[in-house]
């Protein structure tokens, strides 16, 4: 059995300008100790799958497909139901640390929270635990920490303190929404070879949303691809690098950073920007920024297209991009 399976998840998010369609048919799958990856631009909707698996989207959004935990059906809880999985089977990472504590409440007793909510220990064991914990995710000076708060910490040392709040009951999923916003590069890496860590350690599942090419080629197994709310790409990491089937995804490749370049060289761009969620055109939603588009691939959702075993790419040009690829890698 999958840990997760998530089948045609479709969220409506009311605006003021009337329903708008958030996610429109995400479906994937996860393994107990996979690592999988979301990578796309903002607004392409890999917050909101994710706050769509802890139950947590926006008051008035509507939820339809099916989203299943170990086999269980998490979008017909209740909200009684879906707090006594959140920490106790599916932990996150959020994407900034300062607004996700607490500025009230000592560091100590943040962890402790859920300890004491889920395994019902004492507040000594708990904060025992948390001490512990904090020695896990490597947080200098952690028993002097314990009692500190949160604008006493740095950005790297709040951010292994998220860490350890979601790993804290030992969830069975781990969701990590950008979680090296706003670090420096040495402790980005500090941090995401921590997670990685601890995942192997725990056997845990990982979902891991980021904007960064380099994050996931180094940390996930697989990835999705996301854009205007669907997968536009999907397989493993390596295939997805080496076959790149979808102009979107050759776009965001062409358009990262690379060290050698010559001094003053401009960066690929992808000119325009995502549709807006109330305004999504008819076919494909790159259509308008894409330089491949054709009359068809405004006239109808384009076709899932297997470009190789467990590799998919939503585009009618999927198989003559794969080829391209591979002949630029052999040239």
């Amino acid at each position: 059995m999958d840990l997760l399976t998530v089948t045609d998840l479709r969220v409506t998010l009311q605006t003021s300008r009337g329903p708008a369609d958030a996610l429109r048919g995400i479906s994937f799958s996860m393994a107990r100790g996979d690592s999988m990856g979301l990578i796309g631009e903002s607004g392409c909707g890999k917050s909101i799958t994710a706050l769509a698996l802890m139950g947590l989207l926006p008051e008035g959004a509507q939820v339809t497909g099916s989203i299943r935990l170990a086999g269980q059906e998490l979008t017909t809880l209740d909200e009684a139901a879906l707090c006594a999985l959140r920490g106790a089977k599916m932990g996150m990472v959020f994407q900034e640390p300062m607004t996700a504590l607490n500025p009230l409440h000592t560091i100590g007793r943040q962890i402790a929270e859920s300890l004491r909510l889920h395994r019902k220990i004492s507040a000594r064991e708990a904060r025992a635990e948390a001490l512990r914990l904090l020695e896990r995710v490597q947080l200098p000076q952690a028993a002097q920490r314990l009692d500190a708060y949160p604008h006493q910490l740095s950005g790297g040392q709040r951010q292994r303190v998220v860490i350890a709040i979601a790993l804290a009951c030992g969830p069975d999923l781990l969701i990590a929404d950008e979680p090296t916003t706003a670090l420096d590069v040495t402790i980005q890496r500090e941090v995401l070879d921590l997670i990685a860590e601890l995942v192997a350690e725990d056997g845990m599942g990982l979902l891991l949303i980021s904007h960064d090419l380099g994050v996931m080629a180094q940390t996930v197994r697989r990835m999705l691809v996301m854009y205007a709310g669907t997968v536009v790409e999907s397989g493993a990491t390596a295939e997805v690098f080496a076959r790149l089937a979808h102009p979107y995804t050759r776009g965001l490749f062409s358009a990262r950073p690379r060290i050698g370049l010559p001094r003053g060289t401009r960066l690929s761009t992808i000119p325009g920007k995502v549709p807006e969620l109330a305004d999504m055109p008819t076919g494909c939603p790159f259509a308008e920024r894409c330089s491949l588009a054709e009359a068809r691939c405004r006239a109808a959702d384009p076709p899932n297209v297997e470009v190789a075993p467990g590799h998919f790419a939503r585009c009618v040009k999927a198989d003559t991009l794969d080829q391209a690829t591979r002949q630029e890698a052999s040239a």
